[in-house]
């Protein structure tokens, strides 16, 4: 067994690079880890399945990551250094770099899901539409008002409301067709750093596609609002449907930009499939944001 050490310098402030993390991986008594990065060639060609791949990065770096490990079978250990950092909240990581450390060296892991789109894989979420506009330009005044929820509101006034765009959503218990404003096709618990799906986790097989329809800003302010604060899935709305499905095929009358963990990766039709349990990773738990009510696992109604 090897662990293999990957750290992304441009991630987050840049703080915790290389010499940090070598650091408290010593003092945890893992021991000159193989240091490694993306760009050198063929490195992952001896990565083994008893071998884990520690990453220092966002969740952009911890993508690839998980692609290699996915491939090779081996264990992706995560010491979140980006901005983000959407997917270890799935996971419960600790916030203490020691304690996280001391995870990684305990060995304590978990399996979860994958998002295969053809191309790739992603592990937080996909989008089309509203959501392809990047989180970080949230303004400062709202980020200390709204906390997290301002990255929704700056997508809102990035983009006209009385607009969207034409889609079919295809998935396990029917199709959905109209116009909408942004869909998103989430594997994991959370996206926007931080703002949780509702009824979701990283490891119940299942994607969540969430799709909002054009309606006045205040319409839309007020379904956020009230799903943020309850904390489950709409069952009835004329702005907002939120299905659970294994695979989900999203075709748009144009070609639509995708992306899906933050960068873009290609254009409509969007393709994907859950890919239950493929990927282990070092963590206490897989955290799931279910309510008591159960999930909601079919389509909405609209009203």
């Amino acid at each position: 067994m090897a662990y293999w050490l990957i750290c992304n310098s441009r991630a987050g402030d840049g703080e915790r690079g290389r010499d940090f993390w070598l650091g408290h991986l010593a003092s945890a008594g893992i021991h000159n880890p193989q240091c490694r990065d993306f760009e050198e060639a063929d490195w992952s060609e001896n990565l083994g399945a008893r071998d884990t791949v520690i990453v220092a990065g966002g969740d952009g770096s911890v993508n690839r990551a998980a692609a290699i490990c996915q491939n090779k079978g081996a264990t992706l250990a995560i010491l979140p250094s980006g901005t983000a950092n959407d997917f270890s909240r799935n996971l419960g990581l600790p916030q203490q770099p020691q304690a996280l450390c001391e995870l990684i060296a305990r060995g304590i892991t978990q399996t979860v899901d994958v998002a295969d789109y053809g191309d790739g894989i992603f592990l937080n979420v996909a989008h089309v539409g509203m959501g392809t506009l990047p989180a970080r330009e949230s303004r400062g005044t709202e980020k200390k008002i709204l906390g997290r929820f301002s990255y929704a509101v700056e997508l809102l006034r990035r983009l006209n409301a009385k607009r969207g765009f034409r889609a079919t959503i295809r998935c396990d218990r029917g199709v959905v067709k109209g116009r909408w404003l942004s869909i998103a096709v989430a594997s994991g618990a959370f996206f926007g750093g931080g703002n949780e799906i509702p009824e979701a986790s990283a490891s119940d097989g299942q994607l969540d596609i969430i799709a909002v329809r054009p309606r006045p800003m205040l319409q839309l302010l007020f379904t956020f609002l009230m799903v943020r604060l309850n904390r489950q899935a709409p069952r009835r709305t004329s702005t907002l449907i939120h299905i659970k499905s294994q695979r989900c095929l999203v075709h748009t009358g144009k070609p639509k930009t995708v992306t899906a963990d933050g960068d873009v990766v290609s254009r409509t039709p969007l393709n994907v499939v859950c890919r239950h349990g493929s990927l282990r990773v070092i963590g206490p738990k897989v955290v799931s944001t279910a309510a008591s009510g159960g999930n909601s696992n079919g389509i909405p109604g609209t009203a």
